[in-house]
């Protein structure tokens, strides 16, 4: 009797494992497809955009910046409306706002209404989706976290493989106009995967708090402060985390933009060039699940295997330059094979890593502060990235700077307290119990001890 109590208290404290969590992985899979294997997919309209609106290719390209900008921008936000109301109701609508955005872009007139459509109303969606779907499904796991989010975030390069061919087929046969119409209609379905997120009881402790201080600013601001999670810039090892993917996003986004341009300039054809990039998206797929199956065997710690994998990663952009100067196609696809796959395996494990930095009470506020941070970061890459190419005329200054920005990420990462431990640290404190009687408790606090609440009663 008391082994079993004592596993029902140790059950408890990790959280459930599993169960409906599957189900979610499944939903943040679609979603995750219809947000950034969608904003992968906008290049398709690029020509035709410059052909329709008559504007340089610079003023164009600013929507796609926008609506990822936004996405990031607004993850706080979105983080806060979730520990202030419901996850439920956020995700369903930043579908809306997902699929609306796409829907009035179909009837633009010029770019500007492209700015605000595309770039703001979807973008605005896309950060109300992103965020609180991976927190959710974080919340969900203890053991198979890190292979949860590897299997969710492999739609990206899924859908990047199906949306393209399926993208121009639409301009073919409706004009941009009719398939951005669609794909408005397409992005609704986000709504579906929201209303799969069971919705959470909200605290019926009432706040013990008098009127006046109810009515005062500084209650309004500190309740404010409590939903957006500020008191974590105040921290050292969240800071010094985030700063740590800061300068990873300066680089990571490179070769996207740049490879395939890169290739062409060496001299390879244009289907060898874009092979090239298929196939950094293939072997992306297969980072993404082995690294979340590694990862949760627990024979090292995720921020060490963070480590590796970024520091590969910043070694192969570094290398992807040099193994196309001696005009050898099979060096740089190999070099692009090694690439996809270190730069997909870290993608679910910068996730992972952020609940052991903030706790799982913390971590909604922690994800959105954390995508806010970076969003400048991302932006900031790939102009620098194009500005050395123009003043160098090659991309080996471009690549050779954005993989010394991805290993100086890994370098700022063992400056994290206990990096060098064998062990991970203790978890962060929980809750105060002041705020958890004022009805400040997290939305993610709550979808962790839901289940294992419920468990509990049926085993009594």
């Amino acid at each position: 009797m008391t082994s079993l109590k004592a596993k029902a208290e140790r059950d408890d404290v990790q959280g459930p494992d599993g169960g409906w969590g599957w189900v979610l992985v499944g939903a943040l899979f679609v979603s995750t497809s219809l947000v950034f294997g969608l904003m992968r997919g906008l290049g398709i309209f690029f020509v035709e955009f410059v052909q329709y609106f008559e504007e340089s290719a610079q003023a164009i390209s600013w929507i796609s910046s926008t609506g990822l900008a936004a996405q990031q921008f607004f993850s706080p936000l979105a983080a806060a409306l979730c520990n202030a109301y419901n996850t439920r109701l956020v995700v369903m609508t930043g579908g809306c706002l997902a699929g609306l955005g796409l829907i009035l872009a179909s009837q633009a007139t010029c770019l500007v209404h492209l700015y605000l459509t595309m770039g703001i109303i979807s973008g605005l969606g896309w950060g109300f989706v992103f965020t609180p779907m991976v927190a959710t499904v974080m919340a969900n796991f203890t053991r198979h976290r890190t292979l949860a989010l590897g299997l969710a975030f492999s739609s990206i390069g899924i859908s990047s493989f199906a949306f393209n061919p399926l993208f121009q087929l639409l301009v073919e046969l409706y004009a941009w106009r009719g398939a951005l119409l669609i794909l408005g209609g397409l992005s609704l379905n986000i709504i579906a995967c929201g209303a799969l997120i069971r919705p959470q009881k909200r605290s019926k402790i009432p706040a013990k708090v008098d009127s006046e201080s109810k009515s005062s600013c500084s209650a309004a601001l500190r309740r404010v402060s409590s939903y957006l999670e500020l008191s974590l810039l105040c921290e050292r090892p969240y800071l010094t985390y985030t700063m740590a993917i800061t300068l990873l996003n300066v680089g990571y986004f490179v070769p996207y933009f740049h490879l395939v341009a890169h290739s062409r300039q060496a001299g390879f054809s244009e289907y060898q060039a874009a092979f090239v990039m298929s196939a950094a998206g293939a072997t992306d797929i297969l980072g993404r699940i082995v690294s979340g199956w590694f990862s949760d065997l627990r024979h090292f710690r995720l921020i060490h295997l963070l480590s590796l994998w970024t520091t590969l990663a910043g070694l192969f952009i570094m290398l992807l330059p040099v193994s196309s100067l001696s005009g050898s196609y099979t060096a740089l696809v190999v070099v692009s094979l090694l690439y996809g796959f270190c730069s997909g395996a870290l993608t679910s494990l910068v996730f992972a890593v952020v609940p052991m930095v903030t706790g799982v009470e913390r971590m909604m506020g922690g994800l959105g502060l954390l995508q806010m941070i970076e969003s400048g970061a991302g932006l900031l890459g790939t102009p620098l990235s194009g500005l050395l190419k123009d003043v160098t005329g090659s991309y080996l200054a471009s690549f050779m700077v954005a993989g010394s920005f991805v290993i100086l990420g890994t370098l700022t990462m063992a400056t994290l307290p206990h990096y060098f431990s064998r062990t991970d640290p203790p978890s962060p404190p929980r809750c105060s119990i002041q705020n958890k009687s004022e009805g400040l408790q997290p939305e993610s606090e709550r979808m962790n001890n839901l289940p294992s609440d419920e468990n509990h009663k049926g085993a009594e």
